[in-house]
């Protein structure tokens, strides 16, 4: 597998969707971003049979048979608990496909929590009715969309369960995959047509993308609702406010409009005397 050398730069977190993980010329830069998830195919989680008594010592020997990718700035992967310690190929397998699943769903939770609460209060979502930090949109929704919710959910994981999952009547144990199922590959789901007429190497650099993406998601969700939670206001409106007169103008937005009775309409109309300049600060 890939290791860093001294003239490895260290990248921002926004560069993590970018599997580069040496720097030296066009020509190395594009065998890197290729090899970091191809070159382990044939052995990897492409392609890799699970098979229960097979174990590896942790994360790095994972990484290092493919089935599981690392990212820089770690490249023989990150296990920080030890779920990857002495562990079976099987359950890796079954630890790569929850990733990119959850990162999936972090993907989409972040971009809704930010669309969400940047069109809150308009007369096409839900009457109006839905107003303030986002942690709270759910609970303000009406019961027909929750049931709507709920038979999406329970299709979607019906299927996932017939795609990937053995059955716990013919299986060793619980949770295994089929061996034939590729994490993370529930069809050909692919409305925009994005990778019609595409080669492998191009498949699987953004295979990589995606699963890079998913885990930075997955970090930023989490940072999100954390915020929210202390803070008690809407995320974007007291970002913009510590954008324009920083730490100082957040707490006292915080302090004026967070357990208010209208907190949207609060921290809007803070947001707005901040951006005039009249705010009491």
């Amino acid at each position: 597998h890939l290791r860093p050398t001294p003239a490895t730069n260290m990248t921002t977190i926004a560069a993590l969707n970018v599997p580069t993980l040496l720097a030296r010329s066009t020509t190395a830069k594009r065998d890197v971003r290729t090899n970091a998830f191809f070159q382990k195919k044939v052995t990897g989680v492409a392609a890799a049979v699970p098979r229960a008594g097979q174990k590896y010592a942790n994360v790095a020997a994972a990484v290092d048979a493919g089935l599981i990718q690392g990212v820089a700035p770690f490249p023989e992967g990150i296990d920080v608990f030890g779920f990857f310690n002495d562990i079976d190929q099987a359950e890796a397998q079954r630890y790569a496909d929850v990733e990119i699943t959850h990162g999936r769903l972090a993907m989409l939770a972040s971009v809704g929590f930010i669309v969400g609460e940047s069109v809150e209060g308009s007369s096409f979502l839900f009457d109006s009715q839905v107003t303030g930090p986002a942690i709270n949109h759910f609970q303000q929704v009406p019961l027909p969309f929750w049931l709507g919710l709920g038979a999406l959910i329970f299709v979607v994981e019906a299927s996932r369960v017939q795609i990937a999952w053995q059955s716990p009547f013919d299986a060793s144990r619980l949770g295994l995959m089929k061996d034939d199922h590729t994490p993370g590959d529930y069809g050909a789901f692919d409305p925009l047509g994005l990778s019609k007429g595409k080669d492998e190497e191009w498949l699987d650099i953004h295979r990589l993308r995606e699963l890079n993406n998913g885990r930075l998601a997955m970090v930023a969700i989490t940072a999100m609702v954390a915020q929210e939670l202390n803070t008690g206001i809407n995320l974007v409106l007291a970002d913009e406010v510590l954008g324009i007169k920083g730490g100082g103008a957040l707490k006292a937005m915080e302090a004026s409009c967070a357990g208010s009775l209208d907190e949207a309409a609060c921290s809007k109309a803070f947001e707005a005397a901040v951006a005039a300049g009249t705010a009491v600060l």
